[in-house]
């Protein structure tokens, strides 16, 4: 610990991160029946890896992350950490018993350092950079994201009297506040002590929850901060596809594939390498994954079309298409749809209507 000799407030030393990427998705069955919901890609980026990124562009490199069942994927897509500019150790949990537990397994890795506790599959506009700096500076035990929610009782809830955490409830059926906590915690290692000390959930966890309102109880100093910017949560449909929405619209106009003379492209798009585009309309903001084909076909606004996908002789607008799919002469437009990977949707007889879709992956469908 050191004075930071233009401020005099106290600075704290290393800080490392703890991604969490396990858990089962249970929400967006059946893509996570055969994909961890963490690798999802939002905009064609699995939803892990911009949290990877906002810890990186926070000053943080040494970066733990934990592991369920789908660990050897996880592991594959993220490497050793270095395409992200940080060193990554993977931390098996036995089972999914809660985020307390999560933090309890990677005990011997975090050892004494302070560290910050990033959900892997939720979204921070704005990142985290402010948060880790404030929490380095203002030497508490612990500190709290949270956000005004529409549907508090999906999440943990705080309640605040004069601007001090006075209880956290865990999705409460009737909740006394809008403040849901956001997927970030940042903590001492006074949080381990805290998590020995509370007794498992009626669901079977040991919930960060309990944790946090035992350090309260105990004296500690744990700071709310309220967040203004967007923050999404991607566990349900509606959440993935608005996230989608959100990133898409940040898009930098970039075409690193080949699109024909006949091709009318509207707004911020992105064809990434490969892609081909042949006798089709885009309405950005879009995106074209490397090696997928277009053609004959029209892709509306806020659409993630995947690497290797073939999308002919159809319509598709807000959605996310996983790579390697398939969508072939289907009448009426795809909507509001998450396909997973290597799906093939095709039309068994030609009778327009709308279609509203999440496949797993190698799903195979035919349309009406």
């Amino acid at each position: 610990m050191s004075a930071d000799v233009g401020t005099g407030a106290v600075i704290i030393g290393a800080v490392k991160a703890l991604i969490l990427s396990g858990g089962q998705g249970t929400r967006l069955r059946p893509i996570t029946h055969t994909s961890a919901k963490q690798l999802v890609p939002i905009a064609n980026k699995p939803i892990l890896f911009y949290g990877i990124e906002a810890v990186v562009a926070a000053g943080i490199t040494d970066i733990g992350i934990i592991t369920g069942e789908t660990g050897p994927e996880v592991r594959a897509a993220v490497g050793d950490g270095s395409r992200f500019g940080a060193a990554v150790t993977f931390i098996p949990q036995e089972a999914p018993l809660g985020l307390a537990h999560a933090v309890l397994t990677a005990r011997a890795w975090l050892g004494d350092d302070r560290f910050v506790m990033y959900l892997g599959d939720n979204l921070i506009r704005d990142g985290i950079t402010e948060f880790v700096e404030e929490f380095r500076r203002n030497g508490a035990d612990a500190e709290i994201l949270l956000a005004r929610v529409p549907e508090p009782e999906r999440f943990g809830v705080a309640e605040l009297r004069d601007g001090r955490i006075t209880r956290l409830v865990e999705k409460p059926p009737v909740p006394l506040s809008d403040l849901a906590l956001v997927g970030v915690y940042l903590f001492s290692p006074r949080v381990f002590d805290a998590i020995e000390r509370i007794p498992y959930s009626a669901r079977g966890e040991l919930e960060i929850t309990d944790a946090i309102q035992r350090m309260i109880d105990d004296g500690a100093e744990v700071l709310p901060h309220v967040i203004t910017g967007w923050w999404k949560d991607t566990g349900r449909l509606e959440d993935m596809l608005e996230a989608n929405r959100i990133i898409l619209d940040t898009l930098v106009p970039a075409i690193d594939g080949e699109v024909a003379e006949d091709v009318s492209l509207e707004g911020r798009v992105v064809v990434q390498t490969g892609g081909r585009l042949r006798s089709c309309r885009v309405r950005g903001p879009a995106i074209i994954g490397a090696g997928a084909l277009v053609e004959d076909a029209y892709i509306g606004p806020f659409t993630s079309v995947g690497a290797g996908c073939v999308i002919r002789g159809a319509e598709v607008e807000n959605s996310i298409v996983l790579e390697r799919s398939v969508i072939d002469g289907v009448e009426g437009t795809i909507d509001s749809s998450l396909i997973g990977k290597e799906c093939v949707v095709r039309c068994s007889r030609s009778r327009p209507r709308a279609h509203r879709l999440m496949l797993g992956d190698h799903s195979h469908v035919e349309l009406g």
